[in-house]
């Protein structure tokens, strides 16, 4: 059975809550983990407070922040000046919020024309000149594989071959239950070709949704269920058997989700938590 302790809230599932107040709900929940983003409207991730006073609010209220989603097209050789900016930034607020990890996202562009050995290459370059950067910082950098068509990063395995390529020992993968299920490996490759002691962090959503899968987008993410189509729950469960020990995070992107009320949003997390363990 997972442990209630091993639970997240990634911001994204309230995006118009103040970091207080999503603070406060996650408190309410009896969720102590939480994931800030960068991504939301014109806000920084600490919602443009000083970073020391959104360290001083976190610690107030039992809360620790995991990680800050994230250094977008990391792998993109062409913005890597911009990227290694952008990352030194990062890293500074993470340090100042306690924040043990920075989430690093791949070129999601349909116009990336770059063939695939190529994206592979300059995935380990970026993990290469990164890695300094994180270990001297102290932080971790946590890869997301994106399932999306479109996506120049969607394999967890290579993912895996990057980091062993890079060299550094800072760097663990985000194993995200959608972008799983629509990528181009099955559950079979984990504990297979894939180790799961590779694995720093779960994201977790499903969908309900009955359309094709190839038409499955980020809207489509809702809390997981009993409907959910893509099985996160034994993903999960998986995950689990196989030695994985980290935290599983909430993540979904669906405006159903993010528009409930914090009552009705609460009663959701709690079913699907239940559901979760059950």
């Amino acid at each position: 059975m997972i442990d209630r302790s091993r639970f997240a809230l990634n911001r994204i599932i309230a995006p118009s809550c103040g970091l207080k107040e999503f603070f406060d709900f996650a408190d309410s929940l009896g969720i102590r983990k939480v994931e800030l983003r960068n991504d939301m409207d014109s806000r920084d991730a600490v919602d443009d407070m000083k970073p020391a006073a959104a360290a001083r609010m976190a610690a107030d209220q039992g809360i620790e922040i995991i990680s800050i989603n994230a250094l977008q097209k990391f792998n993109l050789a062409s913005v890597r000046a911009k990227a290694i900016s952008e990352l030194e930034a990062l890293l500074d607020l993470s340090k100042t919020v306690r924040c043990r990890a920075v989430v690093l996202c791949p070129n999601n562009d349909p116009n990336d024309q770059r063939p695939a050995a190529q994206r592979a290459a300059e995935t380990t370059e970026a993990l290469v000149a990164f890695g300094p950067l994180f270990t001297k910082a102290g932080i971790l950098g946590l890869i997301e594989p994106l399932g999306f068509a479109i996506s120049s990063l969607a394999s967890l395995v290579v993912a895996q071959e990057s980091i062993r390529k890079s060299g550094f020992a800072c760097y663990r993968i985000v194993h995200d239950t959608f972008h799983h299920y629509i990528g181009p490996e099955d559950p079979t490759v984990l504990g297979g070709a894939y180790d799961v002691s590779n694995t720093g962090l779960v994201h977790v959503s499903g969908v309900e949704s009955d359309i094709p899968i190839a038409d499955y987008r980020d809207e489509h993410r809702v809390l997981v269920g009993p409907a959910d189509r893509m099985k996160s729950k034994e993903q999960i469960l998986r995950l689990d058997r196989l030695g994985f020990t980290g935290i599983f995070s909430f993540e979904p992107f669906s405006p159903a989700i993010q528009k409930l009320s914090r009552d009705q949003l609460s009663a959701a997390l709690r079913k699907s938590i239940n559901f979760i363990m059950s």
